[in-house]
């Protein structure tokens, strides 16, 4: 009996992909793609557990030095592991709250927008930023921002913004990032709004309810699996923060407060020629990324909130 069903289960899954064969195929490059740059690259985490150097790195694997778990030791007991960890905690917890509350406040005003073309220009200037490299968007804010730029002189004040060497600088590079990609991010959010039924809206005007009684009552909880999925996702890659827009914001003396993990490896990895060390602190990033993932996705089924899986 039990061959029997396991037999139809075969053949069950085999007509499946038969008639899915087209998108199989689609889905071939793509697959391609993730094996040669994603799962080919990990091959590379072996340097985290050897000593490779510049004069070491052209050795075959098995003629390096092995060093075992000693680049991690290096690493969480360097003097800077510990301020860069804060750091780097601190701007994500405040990037991911800031620009999940920005994103979805925009969307939600975007949303309200009855007039069409009005609506369709100011999505499309809101994520243009997106498409900006750091390059020009750190050289906008830093004339904006330095001491003695635009903003202090139209406020006539010296708000110190760029220079202050405190988590105040956290603020303001999440500030900056949130202009960046505060209209891109909403397209998700507009798009799981365009999904909630037209008809709810509708019943909830016949029985009175005002825009914002809508709005809390009917778009938000319609919206609410998105927004559980993306903060899953956000705090999965909660270490991985962009060491481009900290090194380009940053200047000698808010650098305390601005270095964060990738820039640690970066340092410590090719700065210093010790790739083993540096190869160590990204393996680090990524494996409490995926723990975190996990414990994120755990809480939020244990929550009755949609996951991932």
């Amino acid at each position: 009996m039990k061959k029997k069903a396991k037999k139809q289960k075969t053949k069950f899954s085999l007509n499946l992909m038969w008639k899915q064969r087209y998108l199989l195929l689609m889905s071939v490059p793509f697959v391609i793609w993730l094996i040669i740059f994603k799962y080919l690259p990990l091959w590379g985490w072996t340097m985290a557990f050897q000593e490779v150097k510049p004069g070491t790195f052209a050795l075959p694997l098995w003629e390096r030095e092995f060093v075992g778990f000693g680049n991690f030791i290096k690493a969480f007991t360097d003097r800077l592991f510990a301020k860069t960890m804060i750091n780097t905690i601190g701007i994500s917890i405040l990037g991911i709250a800031i620009g999940t509350v920005t994103s979805i406040f925009f969307a939600l005003v975007l949303n309200e927008i009855c007039f069409t073309r009005f609506k369709k220009i100011t999505q499309t200037v809101s994520y243009l930023p997106h498409f900006v490299s750091w390059v020009i968007i750190a050289s906008i804010a830093k004339m904006l921002l330095n001491d003695g730029g635009a903003v202090d002189t139209m406020l006539n004040t010296k708000l110190h913004l760029m220079s202050t060497n405190t988590p105040v600088f956290w603020v303001v590079v999440c500030l900056i990032n949130v202009w960046k990609e505060m209209g891109w991010d909403a397209i998700i959010y507009l798009s799981a709004m365009a999904g909630v039924d037209q008809g709810l809206y509708e019943a909830a005007k016949v029985d009175g309810a005002n825009r914002f009684q809508r709005i809390w009552h009917i778009t938000l909880p319609g919206i609410k699996p998105t927004i559980v999925v993306l903060l899953i996702m956000s705090i999965g890659g909660a270490l991985n923060v962009g060491m481009e827009r900290q090194m380009l914001l940053s200047n000698s003396i808010v650098q305390d407060n601005a270095m964060v993990l990738s820039w640690f490896s970066y340092i410590r990895g090719i700065g210093s020629n010790n790739y083993g060390l540096g190869t160590a602190i990204g393996m680090f990033q990524s494996v409490v990324g995926v723990i975190l993932l996990f414990i994120a996705n755990k809480i939020a089924g244990l929550l009755g909130e949609n996951k991932l899986v």
